[in-house]
Parts: structure tokens; sequence; C-alpha cells
């Protein structure tokens, strides 16, 4: 186990520089002037003369070859300067730091109600082959399978909050958003939720959940699918070996046969597809988080598309790709401990 860790850990730097190439090589199509002004606040950019933009130029490196271009370009993105924000009026680490928080939490309470029904639904589908359950689920997955996803969220949108008013879009209310940002409310998480706790505010523990509740019904359902389609087929796969076969004939109960023999090797396969489902969590949903006003990781993406904000943009295609290494290594790992004959193969 130890061999393997150490052999997935060595290739972290040859992945990482890779990324930072292509990350490199795409944002030098931009031009030198468009790639300074990711560097300076548009405001003062605008007021500069045609003498401080060629100094700004040599200074940031963006009239020497590319070799040495990308050098410099690596140490100030081992320094935290990823640019200017013009979306975040702020610098683009800070942007992403204060931004990611939002995601974070909607993962954090998306991802338990995801991943345990889609695989309670998959497996209940499979022990219920060909019955009137499982032809149930399969249409409950077909439907939420072929559902655009933003056509969901408006829905989702129009029901709860429109319509019942029961949970709201964006992060806060006005007045809970009031506390938060005053002297008086400790953040010492930037989670709402638990800094509220912590401050002992129920109040806005229970506000923020509601502008929570409706996000996480929004990408349950088109999730579910797919992730219950998955356990489904491998736990019908599962129940066809003959170990299944030994221990029904061997008269255990057909629960402990599911649970202990079937379940766990059925898992298995769906450790990747957990895995990446929660990587999409945190590198942002980008449809529910506009829908629902929410500012984290995906709109702030979204708007500095719109925007052409290169510089934010470049930020955030460096960050998700850096989560997507953290957590591909992770399900590598993850599956190794399940599956003893990845670690030995």
């Amino acid at each position: 186990m130890t061999t393997y860790i150490i052999r997935r850990l060595l290739l972290l730097p040859l992945i990482i520089l890779g990324v930072t190439l292509i990350v490199f090589s795409m944002s030098q199509l931009l031009g030198p002037l468009k790639l300074l002004s990711t560097y300076v606040d548009p405001n003062t950019y605008a007021k500069m003369s045609e003498r401080d933009i060629q100094i700004l130029m040599e200074q940031y490196g963006l009239t020497d070859p590319l070799p040495i271009r990308y050098g410099k370009w690596l140490k100030s993105l081992f320094k935290g300067d990823l640019g200017w924000s013009v979306v975040g009026k702020e610098p683009v680490l800070s942007a992403l730091i204060n931004r990611f928080p939002y995601t974070f939490e909607l993962a954090l309470y998306a991802l338990f109600p995801i991943i345990g029904v889609g695989i309670w639904l998959g497996v209940t589908a499979a022990v219920h082959h060909n019955s009137f359950i499982d032809q149930f689920i399969r249409i409950f997955a077909l439907i939420g399978w072929s559902l655009p996803d933003f056509i969901w969220a408006i829905l989702v949108l129009l029901i709860f909050y429109v319509g019942l008013g029961w949970f709201p879009p964006g992060n806060l209310s006005i007045w809970a958003d009031q506390i938060v940002k005053s002297a008086s409310f400790q953040n010492y998480t930037h989670l709402l939720t638990i800094d509220a706790l912590l401050n002992g505010r129920i109040d806005i523990f229970w506000d923020a959940l509601r502008h929570i509740i409706g996000p996480v019904i929004a990408i349950s359902w088109l999730w579910w699918a797919n992730l219950l389609r998955i356990t489904r087929s491998s736990m019908l796969e599962v129940l066809r070996k003959d170990y299944v076969r030994t221990a029904r004939s061997k008269g255990l109960p057909e629960k402990v046969v599911i649970n202990k023999h079937a379940r766990k090797n059925a898992l298995i396969p769906v450790v990747t597809t957990a895995g990446q489902m929660v990587i999409g969590l945190l590198t942002g949903v980008v449809i529910v988080e506009m829908v629902f006003v929410r500012t984290g990781l995906g709109s702030f993406a979204a708007t500095a598309a719109q925007q052409l904000d290169y510089a934010s943009i470049m930020g955030v295609l460096l960050f998700t790709s850096l989560l997507l290494i953290i957590g591909n290594l992770i399900i590598d790992i993850s599956y190794a401990i399940i599956d003893p004959r990845i670690r030995l193969g």
C-alpha cells in the first residue's frame, strides 16, 4: 500500500507541471497588452501612459522569450500573484479564497444526501430487480438524467420559494447578512451555518440553512440519477456471482447476504463516480449557483467568463485543476484500499 501511494505522489509534480504549461500556453494567446491588463486594476490601467505600460510589461516579463516568461509566471504563481479580478474588484487569489467557503458549504450539505440516497436507491432497485420498485426507480432516474439542470433548478426555485416561500435564493437574508458582516460576529470558519452556531445565533443558522436547502434539492435529483444507475448495474452483477449464491445456499438471511457480501463489493466501481461528484461539487455547480444567486466559485467563474475577466478565468482554471488533481489522488488511494487488486496489480 505504501509503495502504491508513493508512486501516485511521485506523479503529482509532473501532473501539476503539465497543468501549468497548458494554462500558461492558453494565457499567451491573449497577447502582451491583454496579459498586462490582468495584473493591473482596470481604472489604473486606463490612466497609464505608453511609457508606464512598457515599464510594467518589462516588470512582469511580458517582453521576454517564452521560457523566461514561463519561469517568471511560475514564480508569481507560487507567490500567490494570480492577477487582478475585475469581477471581484480584488486580487484573484483573494476572490477565490472569499468565494470558496460558499461552494464548500453547499458541497458539504449536498454530499451525504446525494451519495447516501443515490447508493441506497441503486441497491434497492437491484435487490428488487424487475419489480415495480425497480421500474419506478429506473423511471425516476431516467427523468432526472434527461431533465436539463437549469430547468430543474428554476422549477425548484418556483415551487419552494415563489410558491411556498420556504427556500429563498442567495446566501443569507438581508438582516442576517448585516449581522454576519458586523464586528460583533466572529467568522471562525467562514462557513455561515457553522459560524452561526459558534456565535450562538440559531436564527442565522436557520436562515443560512434555508438558503442552502433549495440548491441541494436542485443538485440532488440530477446527480442521484447517474449514481443510482451505476450502483444498480454493479449490484446486479455482484448478485450473480458464485460467492453470493454460496452465501444464500448456506441459509444466510437475505439482509446479511446483501449488506455483508454483495453491497461492499458492488460499491468498488461506485467510488470513482462518487469521488468525481465530490470534486464537481467543490469546483462549483455553475448553473445552480447562478439560478440561486450564490456567490460561490461556479457563479464567479460564469460572471468572469461573461465579462471576459481573463485573470479570474485563469485563476479559477488553476484552482479547479488543483482540486481535481488532489481529488483524483484521494480517489485512487480510496480505490486501492477497497480493492486490493489495484494496489497489488
